[in-house]
């Protein structure tokens, strides 16, 4: 399963240009803000585009948008007739041992044979060739039952490999999140450079704010913040700084920061503004 992530949406400029227009916002407008307080936007921790490694014609897609998903749900099915029929072959012969047993029975016999040889030859009762071939047949027989042990194995290893392309046949969640979007269904092919659906991951969530350029150094990474979300959701919910970026925005006059806002009951939604009480900044 291929997957193509997104867990940066945007640079720090294009967010802050965001917030700018839609707030009004303004490097100057941020550093009068009193008690340590910065207009933020609350995003996804993470979003993916979920492919497939090979192409194929999809038999089934078992959600769609708006489904909570958890980390290993089927999702998407591709059409495996043939790689499942290659799989139950690949079985039968990895748990056929019954070559490995008769070539430890004609070991065994060889060995039996052998041994009655060579006692026999000591009092002349047989010749030495037929001593000889009886010691012959036992190596043989030894590397037969070699070679039926290997041949197992690589049964086995073509089990597995028959399991690893059926299993490239379906798509499976790699994260507990959300389906925002379907963008492929049932009957359609996929190719390997295409995406079947996003997911996003809401739990926990990034807060992105930024703050004034003379705020550098009082901000660190572990530090306690609180997130206020705009309207209708409102509430007060903590944070933790978990990036304070080391490339500033010249552009802006700004630093980004990122905080981390636990959600595990999904009750905010991303793409939301807030604002950012970090304590001790002001």
């Amino acid at each position: 399963m291929r997957m193509v992530t997104v867990s940066r949406l945007g640079c720090g400029a294009l967010i802050f240009l965001a917030l700018t227009i839609s707030g009004g916002i303004d490097a100057r407008a941020q550093d009068r803000n009193a008690e340590g307080q910065f207009d933020c936007l609350i995003q996804p921790k993470m979003v993916l585009k979920l492919g497939t490694s090979v192409p194929g014609l999809l038999s089934e897609v078992l959600v769609d948008r708006g489904d909570v998903v958890k980390k290993g749900d089927v999702l998407a099915r591709l059409e495996s007739g043939v790689e499942q029929a290659a799989e139950a072959l690949a079985k039968v012969r990895a748990e056929n041992d019954a070559t490995v047993r008769s070539s430890v029975a004609k070991l065994e016999f060889q060995r039996r044979k052998d041994d009655r040889a060579k006692q026999l030859r000591k009092s002349d009762s047989v010749t030495v060739a037929v001593a000889d071939e009886a010691e012959t047949g036992a190596r043989v027989a030894e590397q037969e039952l070699d070679e039926a042990r290997v041949n197992l194995a690589v049964s086995k290893l073509e089990l597995t490999r028959a399991m690893e392309i059926l299993k490239q046949r379906t798509i499976r969640s790699p994260i507990n999140g959300v389906v925002v979007e379907r963008t492929l269904g049932p009957g359609e092919y996929v190719f390997d450079q295409s995406h079947i659906m996003t997911v996003s991951q809401i739990d926990p969530l990034n807060v992105e704010v930024y703050v004034p350029l003379r705020q550098f150094g009082k901000i660190r990474v572990g530090a306690s913040a609180e997130v206020f979300p705009e309207d209708p959701v409102g509430g007060r919910y903590a944070a933790t700084v978990t990036v304070v970026d080391q490339v500033f925005d010249a552009a802006s006059g700004t630093i980004g920061v990122r905080l981390e806002l636990p959600n595990p009951n999904y009750a905010i939604p991303a793409g939301l503004k807030c604002r950012v009480r970090l304590p001790g900044i002001g």
